[in-house]
């Protein structure tokens, strides 16, 4: 277990032993107690006292399946608080392999320059220099760098819009066909890797120098248990191979909860031409693929390759959340269009929520018209190319709300609510408005107590307490490195069971049966803590008032929960 620390000031790298305050800490728990240790909470996200970290999770590199999960965490130049961005692919498994704990980068690269961090798979490191490389999209960029270094690569890159800073801009992550597709895209980390001056990240693959474990047999054994569990629901062992979480985009649509035409309304005119189902025979139809691995070790299969009329790759993965960002908001219903809206945010560098979201506001501002696809188009390039008005569009939604002085603007620290309108989903509300990250789609969506019939989704009563519940079980999720889809195995009491027998397994210590709560408020206590000596405070806890005052068709709900409730989801 090693922390690498790479210094852009000095360009200095060194490699230590992870310091005892950070033992058992993986993913999202190592990137924000990292974060709130090391960074000062007033820094500027963009200089040199901010730190980005990358950090596979605690089980990441294990023979264990879906451990394929990367945070990246910084201080937010976006939400000016802490962040920690997930993402998928083939890096976590690519440093885990390598022994590395988490790579650290501090400091700052003189104006202008710009380098590679390379990782080989005998362990040397180094920092190559890469500006030949000054301004590439992250599709070109790739190739070049499978020709430089070699096809048994995994990249983590930025594109054009993290290199200009934009808040929106993502960091973009190879998946196993090696395209740059797989986003760690909230918060606008790709902006911070671009002020350290790293244009990549390069790991090798298949590295033989994994931390050793006390018992593998018995973790395989275990982990042959977790992985039929999860073969065995119904929602990661049928519906996302068949369909994709784009399967939910018809069941919330019927709900009224799928805001639209910038959460105007609560369901979209047109859906069924872009709906799970849709989308499936499309890709099928033309030669592409469904049910695609897009992470190493992944048996969810949730991925998919859309293709062209002609058979030529598009994007991949067409997901939920970019078919509501690009389609519903904006009311684009051409799975056409929203794909190529997918591949240029991938290829430019883009979050495509808080970019979708952005073209929404700007549509309802009066500057293009809902559904006009061909405009989201030429918007995105005006950002690949930092035109004055790609460059507003390119900071997200609130900073397109001030630029034309435009009030419905949905989201919370500045950043997008995500495919569930907090009025017609009042939980999602809560989650949005409390998350220590934002509004958020993976910190507490309770999307599944709804569709399970748990909660009244239009109704206040213990919409609260479930949110305070799953936000805790997701950071703990978030320090494991498993895919939050995969979740649901965690359902059956035979794969509870195999989980803490493989901690035990991996580090010889048994989990007690609290142990995993206590390790999400931990995790979101350090969180809090952080957001506070950076200045937020229970005001920057709330949804935008559009959300109180105007009730969403079709259900004509406003947001109903008080401020006071929303104060006391972190009382534990």
């Amino acid at each position: 277990m090693k922390f690498i620390r790479i210094n852009m000031t000095d360009k200095t790298i060194k490699t230590h032993n992870v310091p005892i305050q950070y033992l058992g800490l993986g993913g999202r728990g190592l990137t924000s107690l990292l974060i709130n240790e090391e960074v000062p909470g007033f820094c500027d996200p963009l200089g040199p006292d901010n730190k980005l970290v990358f950090a596979p999770g605690l089980l990441s590199g294990t023979p264990l399946v879906n451990t394929s999960r990367l945070s990246v965490g910084a201080k937010s130049p976006l939400t000016g608080g802490i962040k920690e961005s997930n993402v998928g692919g083939t890096m976590a498994k690519a440093i885990a392999g390598l022994g590395i704990t988490a790579i650290i980068v501090e400091g700052q690269a003189p104006e202008g320059a710009l380098s590679i961090i390379r990782i080989s798979k005998d362990g040397s490191i180094s920092l190559d220099d890469g500006c030949q490389h000054k301004g590439m999209r992250t599709y070109a960029l790739t190739e070049r760098l499978q020709t430089q270094y070699g096809k048994n690569i995994s990249v983590a890159c930025i594109g054009p819009a993290g290199e200009y800073g934009c808040t929106s801009a993502s960091i973009q992550a190879t998946d196993t066909d090696d395209h740059p597709c797989r986003a760690a895209g909230r918060g606008g980390l790709g902006a911070v890797m671009g002020a350290k001056g790293i244009k990549a990240l390069v790991v090798d693959k298949g590295g033989k120098m994994a931390d050793e474990m006390v018992d593998l047999q018995s973790f395989k054994a275990a982990a042959k248990i977790f992985a039929q569990a999860i073969k065995d629901h119904p929602f990661s062992g049928q519906l996302l191979p068949a369909l994709g979480t784009a399967y939910l985009l018809s069941a919330v649509n019927a709900m009224g909860a799928f805001p639209c035409y910038n959460a105007t309304k609560g369901q979209l005119e047109g859906f069924e031409k872009i709906s799970g189902e849709i989308l499936a025979e499309t890709i099928q139809a033309r030669g592409g693929k469904t049910a695609h691995v897009g992470c190493t070790g992944c048996v969810a299969q949730c991925s998919n390759v859309f293709v062209d009329t002609d058979g030529k790759y598009v994007t991949s993965s067409l997901e939920y959340e970019t078919l509501w960002s690009m389609g519903g908001m904006p009311g684009i219903t051409d799975l056409d269009i929203i794909a190529r809206l997918d591949f240029l945010c991938d290829d430019i560098g883009l979050d495509t929520m808080n970019t979708g979201v952005a073209i929404g506001v700007a549509m309802d501002a009066g500057y293009k018209d809902f559904g006009d696809g061909q405009a989201a188009l030429e918007m995105l390039e005006e950002i690949a190319r930092g035109t004055e008005i790609g460059m507003v569009l390119g900071h997200g939604p609130a900073a397109v709300g001030e630029y034309f002085k435009h009030s419905r603007v949905p989201v919370v620290k500045k950043q997008s609510i995500a495919a569930y309108d907090p009025r017609g989903m009042q939980g999602n509300g809560v989650t949005y408005s409390t998350s220590t990250m934002g509004a958020d789609h993976t910190a507490g969506n309770l999307i599944g107590a709804y569709l399970g019939g748990e909660l009244d989704p239009l109704s206040p009563e213990g919409q609260a307490e479930a949110s305070r519940n799953l936000q805790i079980s997701m950071a703990s999720l978030d320090n494991t490195g498993l895919c939050m889809l995969v979740g649901g195995a965690l359902e059956n009491p035979d794969a509870v069971k195999a989980l803490g027998d493989m901690i035990t397994a991996k580090f010889g210590i048994e989990p007690g049966p609290e142990d995993g709560v206590e390790m999400g408020k931990r995790i979101l206590n350090a969180e809090r803590e952080f957001n506070a000596k950076a200045g937020l405070t229970k005001h920057d806890d709330r949804l935008p008032d559009f959300f109180k005052k105007e009730p969403l068709p079709p259900h004509n709900k406003t947001f109903l929960l008080s401020d006071d409730e929303l104060d006391a989801v972190y009382n534990f």
